[in-house]
């Protein structure tokens, strides 16, 4: 089995508990997650499985959609609802429509970020949240992330006290630590009381599989319907499709001239008749060549 399954995580479960239910369940090895979700996030959460494991840096890349909640009047430790709470502000007054449009607005584009402390970042060979979780602190190092589109939309849960937001956003991205973030510019503390993620690259919400659907589809050994083809996982990617000829050299992983035409992305995949050969990149030493990154068998 070759494909990405695009499964709708549950709350509760990590990414990792996602993988070892999903080798079970395909009953095979060859199984990976394409960016960590939370245990008490669900969302849109790609799998690889088989040769599919071979582009899981490249989907990993991709951009992100998410819907969250921002809640204003309390930060917490762990900057979600999950954590002891931090300080609390009384919201007297709440801010206006247009003062919280003109702070969404000023998020957009390239910005920094520091990690929350209870997060997977490494530092100095620990991952933050250990730092967090034996009481020390230590210097997090910032990051620069991409908002490329944020929106507060319609909510029949809003309070004076909350609102939600759908993000755009690239890879890397905290959204607990957007939310604290748009609070201070708010002028209240805050925290992320909810978060979804409803697109990763091209697969979506709508067409996303719950593990009911998976289990049931295995119990007729027809999980494999539920795969969709490794290209769906590279559409963020320019192709070259290549003739019959090429065809051949591609599938023994040689390196090629490169190709008159201008390939806008690098890397970037090769098609045969819509059937995706491989990954191939500009040779980082010879730019007159190309050479392969991932070829793909059969």
């Amino acid at each position: 089995m070759n494909g990405i399954l695009p499964l709708w995580k549950p709350k509760g479960l990590t990414s990792h508990d996602c993988v070892m239910k999903i080798r079970r369940l395909f009953h095979t090895k060859k199984v990976g997650h394409t960016g960590t979700l939370d245990p008490q996030v669900e969302g849109v959460l790609p799998i690889c499985i088989g040769q599919a494991t071979k582009i899981v840096p490249y989907l990993m890349e991709t951009k992100k959609t998410y819907i969250a909640e921002v809640m204003l009047g309390t930060s917490t430790e762990t900057e979600d609802r999950e954590g002891r709470v931090i300080e609390q502000k009384e919201i007297t007054s709440p801010p206006s429509n247009q003062s919280i449009e003109n702070t969404l607005k000023s998020f957009v584009g390239d910005i920094i970020q520091i990690p929350p402390m209870y997060s997977a970042v490494k530092v100095k060979g620990k991952r933050l949240y250990e730092y967090a979780r034996a009481n020390e602190t230590v210097e997090r190092p910032s990051r620069q992330i991409t908002i490329h589109e944020i929106k507060r939309i319609p909510s029949s849960k809003e309070t004076n006290h909350s609102f939600r937001i759908q993000v755009i956003c690239s890879k890397g991205t905290y959204i607990r630590t957007l939310c604290v973030d748009i609070g201070k510019h708010l002028g209240y503390p805050a925290h992320m009381s909810d978060l979804v993620r409803i697109q990763t690259g091209s697969f979506t919400k709508d067409e996303a599989v719950t593990f009911k659907t998976i289990e049931r589809a295995s119990l007729m050994d027809k999980q494999n319907q539920l795969l969709l083809p490794i290209v769906k996982g590279l559409l963020h990617l320019n192709c070259l499709n290549v003739d019959e000829t090429m065809k051949k050299a591609i599938q023994f992983g040689q390196k090629l001239p490169r190709p008159e035409q201008i390939v806008d992305t690098d890397p970037f995949i090769v098609l045969f008749h819509n059937q995706l050969l491989a990954i191939y990149q500009v040779h980082p030493e010879k730019p007159n060549l190309i050479k392969p990154v991932r070829v793909f068998n059969g």
